[in-house]
């Protein structure tokens, strides 16, 4: 994900003895005598059955006490009212402009309802992409279809392959039927029912062809990229009842998984290889600081890959429709997630700055002119916008964040096929291989079968208002 900071200009004065906020105009009041009118003067006929016309005998001092106090409350609640309306119009200047009103948005919301009911610690992972991907193709229902039939269709080829090969059921043997998958053709019988996923070098940013992200896409072309990949293997391992973990480094993503020595082993689906952590600390974009605050080469669990989820949801939306209030309420849920989520807050900074050019547009403020920026100092919340982005900018410089070039990247996805990272793929396959050898000899001598986990795995369910 790239860095799109806007630039500002810097404040010359400092804060102190910034003015209010100016007092903006507000409805028009209703007197009090518009209200009640006054009163007449006290009928010398009273008593007299004959007139036609009675008038009421009110005292003054019952009327300055009665009609007074209902007066004052009648005043009190027009005051209130005309102030919640003028804060309410003037909440609205330091907002994002609503975006509500463009067609597909209410996919976007319902979804976002929807992510946010999951049980954060326990879900179906295959449920949590398809609510985001549905999103963008406002809840289709033949892509409800396709979707689901498509990732069934890859567990049983996955299950045909693991028994046909009778290697022994554990975590480690899960996993690598999935890789298999991803780097082999599957055969059922002499055909084969599916190729090796390739991956997509074009437009793999989803610049362009924003759908070039999604699992679907992997599914139905059977090419994907480092975003789409490892989140069909944690689907299709979800799917077997296999753990692996998805863990993130600089505009990528890879996949990890406990082997049976205890060691975590990495898998680069992009090459179909796997890999050492000296693979993507070669880089050169992983800073000490960026360890140490857990924004890459960390094993994201559940939560925080539910965070990465909601960051999905966000960034579908803004690449459709652009930023309004309702991103910030999907990123601010991606950081209660996962504080350390790196491109949550990116997207934080960008809507920071965005709200920030919309709200002083609105005064007349250009925040590129320095010394129109000055103004902020008499409008508070303004300066209060101006600082958050400043500490936005703050965390992120100090977080060990940086931004890695596209050319960079590619140069580096390029080198994942050198001869020495070749060569330690082939030395932890050949370990994997000696030890799952050694564990089917263990248990034909054992002439028994290891029975399965008793825990289920997730099954793809779908919000039954998408049946």
């Amino acid at each position: 994900m790239m860095r799109l900071f806007i630039t500002i200009c810097c404040l010359i004065a400092g804060s102190s003895g910034f003015g209010q906020i100016p007092d903006l105009p507000v409805a028009g009041r209703v007197s009090a005598s518009n209200i009640f009118g006054r009163s007449g003067e006290v009928n010398k006929n009273y008593g007299n059955k004959s007139s036609q016309r009675l008038e009421p005998v009110i005292r003054p001092h019952v009327q300055n006490s009665n009609h007074l106090r209902a007066e004052e409350m009648i005043r009190k609640d027009l005051e209130n009212e005309n102030r919640r309306i003028a804060e309410a119009e003037n909440y609205k200047k330091f907002m994002l402009a609503p975006l509500s009103g463009q067609k597909g948005t209410e996919a976007y919301y319902r979804a976002f309802e929807n992510l946010s009911k999951l049980d954060h610690d326990n879900y179906s992972l295959a449920e949590a992409v398809f609510l985001v991907e549905n999103a963008y193709y406002d809840n289709d229902k033949d892509f409800q279809k396709s979707y689901q039939s498509q990732i069934q269709r890859a567990v049983d080829i996955i299950r045909r392959s693991s028994n046909r090969n009778g290697t022994v059921d554990d975590n480690v043997s899960r996993n690598l039927a999935v890789f298999r998958y991803f780097a082999e053709d599957s055969k059922i019988g002499s055909k084969v029912a599916h190729k090796a996923i390739k991956y997509d070098f074009e437009d793999y940013m989803g610049a362009k062809d924003y759908s070039k992200m999604f699992v679907s896409k992997l599914m139905k072309k059977n090419s994907g990229q480092c975003h789409s990949m490892p989140l069909l293997y944690l689907i299709l391992a979800e799917q077997i009842g296999a753990e692996a973990y998805l863990v993130m480094s600089p505009n990528h993503s890879y996949i990890r998984f406990e082997g049976d020595d205890g060691e975590m082993l990495s898998i680069e689906l992009t090459n179909g290889m796997f890999s050492a952590n000296s693979f993507v600390l070669n880089s050169g974009y992983i800073k000490a600081e960026a360890l140490k605050n857990k924004l890459y080469m960390q094993n994201l669990g559940k939560k925080e890959v539910l965070s990465q989820t909601f960051v999905d949801l966000a960034s579908g939306y803004i690449h459709k429709y652009g930023y309004d209030e309702f991103v910030a309420k999907v990123i601010n849920k991606a950081l209660q997630l996962n504080p350390n989520n790196i491109n949550a807050h990116l997207w934080k900074s960008n809507t920071d700055q965005v709200r920030f050019m919309q709200s002083t547009a609105r005064f007349g403020i250009d925040p590129q002119n320095n010394e129109q920026l000055q103004h902020i100092r008499d409008i508070p919340p303004l300066d209060m916008q101006y600082r958050e982005i400043n500490r936005g900018f703050v965390y992120i410089d100090s977080s060990g964040f940086a931004e890695m070039p596209a050319e960079q990247y590619q140069q580096w996805l390029g080198s994942m096929k050198s001869t020495e990272n070749k060569q330690k793929s082939d030395e932890i396959t050949e370990r994997i291989q000696f030890l799952n050898r050694h564990k089917q000899s263990e248990s034909l001598k054992k002439s028994k079968t290891i029975t399965p986990k008793k825990e289920a795995p997730k099954t793809f369910r779908i919000p039954k208002e998408f049946l």
